[in-house]
């Protein structure tokens, strides 16, 4: 089938099987690897990309399913100023050590933050419960949120 959408703000169209899904669309299609795939079960999150601003798991989302719509990965942040600040606090806070679900995780943590939903640790942990890290034990993933919320919020 043909699909044709926008990744990280440019048209992107192409030949694509039924089953395919957004992951490896976004990945062998467009070269975007930022986006992992870590359980191909949706349970993770390391594949979290946002279609028309909202979060997805691009492992479980069939390609199709997003057919005219905006897909923004990680890659698609590379501009973005609130990332910026967000990545700078987990680096300072050691949020992320071996990196494989901090693109799914800052993702996460950027929407959460747009919305307002991390005023306290409780409703953090609670925004991030999706989203899955075998390395850090979350404290640093935590505390990264906060130093960024502060600062965002700082920031104006």
């Amino acid at each position: 089938m043909k699909l044709a959408l926008t990744v990280n703000g440019a048209p992107v169209a192409g030949e694509i099987e039924d089953r395919m899904t957004l992951a490896d669309f976004v990945r062998d299609h467009c070269g975007l690897t930022g986006t992992h795939l870590g359980c191909e079960h949706g349970v993770c999150g390391a594949c979290s990309v946002l279609v028309d601003g909202e979060p997805v798991r691009a492992c479980i989302t069939l390609a199709a399913a997003v057919e005219g719509r905006a897909v923004t990965t990680i890659e698609g942040f590379e501009d973005d100023a609130a990332m910026a600040v967000i990545r700078e606090c987990f680096a300072e806070a050691h949020g992320l050590q071996c990196g494989f679900c901090t693109p799914g995780m800052v993702i996460m943590v950027r929407d959460a933050l747009a919305r307002g939903c991390c005023g306290s640790e409780r409703q953090i942990r609670d925004q991030l419960a999706g989203n899955l890290c075998r390395c850090t034990g979350y404290a640093g993933i935590v505390k990264a949120t906060e130093m960024a919320r502060d600062r965002l919020a700082k920031a104006g």
